[in-house]
């Protein structure tokens, strides 16, 4: 384990010292010297980094940065949530390719463990995070950005769904009952979602496409239920289309045969 990380920049005349203690990484003020700009910045291609129960969840992280003199390095690249959450990616875990004469891309991984007992605690970690880094130019121009972008993580959500009778006649009613559920890394189990908006959905035999029956809300244990009308043949499903801490879902579609 890592307890102390010194980054070292301009000779002796400046230096910028990011700690970790216990794993733990320091945050470091935005500063910087010279004309060095960071250009972009990714992670996990633009998309929300969703966590689960169990596996650990890696999300790549790439720097681009330019420099008259060109880029000399990325020393650090570290990810901050609502504390205590942060993950970091070291010196040596980043990878570093020049574009051109002036502009390099460097790229490294996160990683987002939900059984962690520290950097990754619980529920809140489902939220914005800042993504921060120091890149060096040749001529000893650097930069800090405590938030080069922002990114979100959150939780996994599950939606599953249940058409019946099948078959039925013409007519009668289906039921169609599902549950909405998420992950929580307070207990690393899943629970139902409740007071959510989610749309029954159907797709006509030998159709690709879905239309929106009608719109319910989950209960108080993520429980989904409504009737319809059999008419056709077709596939019922339940669409989620998500919330700031939880990704979209769609149910499997379940196929009902009507006589």
């Amino acid at each position: 384990m890592r307890t102390v990380m010194r980054l070292a920049l301009l000779g002796s005349s400046v230096a910028l010292v990011a700690t970790a203690i216990g794993a733990t990484a320091a945050q470091a003020e935005d500063g910087g010297k010279g004309n060095i700009t960071i250009d972009k910045v990714v992670v996990n291609g633009g998309k929300p980094v969703v966590v689960g129960t169990t596996k650990v969840v890696s999300a790549k992280v790439s720097v681009t940065a330019s420099d008259d003199s060109g880029i000399a390095e990325t020393t650090y690249i570290s990810a901050f949530g609502p504390k205590p959450n942060y993950a970091q990616i070291w010196d040596d875990e980043i990878t570093c390719v020049k574009v051109s004469a002036t502009t390099t891309t460097c790229t490294g991984t996160l990683t987002f463990d939900p059984q962690a007992s520290t950097g990754f605690v619980g529920n809140s970690a489902a939220a914005t995070w800042n993504l921060g880094t120091l890149v060096s130019a040749n001529d000893y121009d650097y930069i800090h950005r405590d938030a080069a972008t922002t990114f979100k993580v959150q939780r996994h959500s599950k939606l599953t769904v249940n058409a019946s009778p099948e078959p039925v006649r013409k007519g009668r009613t289906i039921t169609v009952t599902g549950k909405l559920s998420r992950a929580s890394w307070d207990d690393n189990k899943y629970h139902g979602y409740t007071n959510q908006s989610v749309k029954l959905q159907f797709r006509k035999k030998g159709s690709n496409t879905y239309t929106t029956v009608k719109t319910i809300k989950s209960n108080s244990t993520g429980n989904l239920k409504a009737t319809v009308a059999a008419s056709t043949d077709g596939y019922f499903r339940y669409s989620f289309a998500g919330t700031a801490t939880t990704p979209a879902v769609n149910a499997a579609g379940d196929f009902v045969d009507v006589q």
